[in-house]
């Protein structure tokens, strides 16, 4: 069944970018001379008898022809009864639900269209299926900060906004913006703008104007913590963690986004300057040509950007600190973490113990090993 020109769904976790996608099509749809041309309803339901009420003012507005004619939208914006939760799961809802679907699938006259946003779409469901082959989607996921290389997935589009705002950033300013503010495109638009502010007819961003102004965003703190990790700062460190677990971080997802990628890249960045004398400095332009010289076989196993380069702007970084530790000492480091991330899963035990002694065993280095380390 080929999707409906009139059907749109604006899907994903990344609700700035939802919302904004949602909105600009919304505007582009609809009649530009008709009063009553857009009908935007709010999605945001208390409970499953309010759904089963937005649920049933959409229809009402899908069926109501345009009062002056040359088409309508109705907009049914930032819905959160299509998750898997409890109003989501309830059965007033999915009735509600049910007679959308119904009502889609019959086929809405030609002259209304309908556009769907929503943060959290439960992809078992029925309607989810029908959704899919019925309307053009288009889905907006927050990029995994947990996962190596997940800057370089926004560098591309931060650059592009930068541009529009005439502006540019210094190639490791616009690294570091993205790793200081995160992946949430609505913080990174909003600090964006606070520094085109700042940059006060200035065309070029740097560093030194990047840690200006970035305020300490969550992802800003998770850096923090990699930081002083790099540092050897083990106070530090402990602070930062105990004031995120107490900020409510879930601790499996602190290990996996500031300590294991922050000891990985150390570890990197150790091996390639041992095996192949690569010294950082402090141009990053430079290591980067040094390490994309080496054979693809001496590279192979590290992150990548989307052109198929190594992604080397953290392990510059990593590189600027790796001296204050031995290879051996990262490599336990690193079975350390998959030891604390079993204990955080499977045992009762309390995360801020498993964390601190965690980062504690990684550390805690005698002086005659950090000797040998630089």
């Amino acid at each position: 069944m080929p999707a409906a020109k009139n059907i749109h769904a604006v899907l994903g976790t990344d609700e700035g970018r939802v919302k904004e996608v949602a909105m600009a099509l919304a505007q582009k749809l609809a009649p530009p001379n008709a009063e009553f041309g857009l009908e935007t309803i709010n999605g945001q339901a208390d409970n499953s008898d309010h759904a089963s009420q937005i649920v049933g003012e959409t229809i009402q507005a899908l069926q109501t022809l345009p009062f002056f004619g040359g088409g309508k939208v109705v907009w049914l914006q930032g819905a959160n009864f299509f998750a898997d939760s409890v109003t989501g799961r309830s059965q007033a809802t999915l009735s509600a639900v049910e007679g959308l679907q119904d009502l889609l699938e019959a086929g809405l006259p030609p002259d209304v269209t309908f556009i769907l946003s929503a943060s959290e779409m439960d992809k078992r469901r029925s309607f989810y299926k029908k959704l899919s082959k019925l309307a053009k989607v288009q889905t907006f996921d927050k990029v995994d900060i947990s996962k190596d290389g997940w800057e370089t997935q926004l560098t591309g589009t931060v650059a592009q906004w930068a541009r529009e705002m005439g502006m540019e950033f210094d190639p490791e300013a616009l690294d570091r913006f993205v790793l200081m503010v995160g992946a949430d495109t609505r913080q990174l638009r909003s600090e964006m703008e606070k520094l085109s502010l700042y940059l006060a007819g200035r065309p070029r961003a740097t560093v030194d104007d990047v840690r200006a102004i970035t305020v300490t965003t969550h992802t800003g703190v998770i850096f923090e913590i990699s930081d002083a990790l790099a540092k050897r700062n083990l106070p530090l460190t402990l602070e930062l963690i105990e004031r995120q677990l107490k900020n409510g971080e879930n601790p499996v997802g602190l290990l996996l986004a500031a300590i294991v990628p922050k000891v990985r890249y150390l570890l990197q960045a150790r091996d390639l300057m041992e095996r192949h004398g690569l010294r950082p400095g402090g141009n990053y332009r430079a290591f980067e040509s040094a390490i994309n010289r080496l054979p693809k076989s001496e590279t192979a196993h590290l992150p990548r950007k989307k052109d198929g380069n190594p992604n080397v702007y953290p392990i510059f970084l990593a590189a600027q600190e790796c001296r204050k530790f031995r290879a051996a000492e990262l490599r336990d480091a690193l079975e350390a973490c998959l030891e604390a991330n079993l204990r955080l899963v499977t045992t009762a035990l309390e995360p801020r113990l498993v964390l601190g002694q965690l980062v504690t065993r990684i550390l805690s280095a005698t002086p005659s090993d950090r000797s040998r380390a630089a």
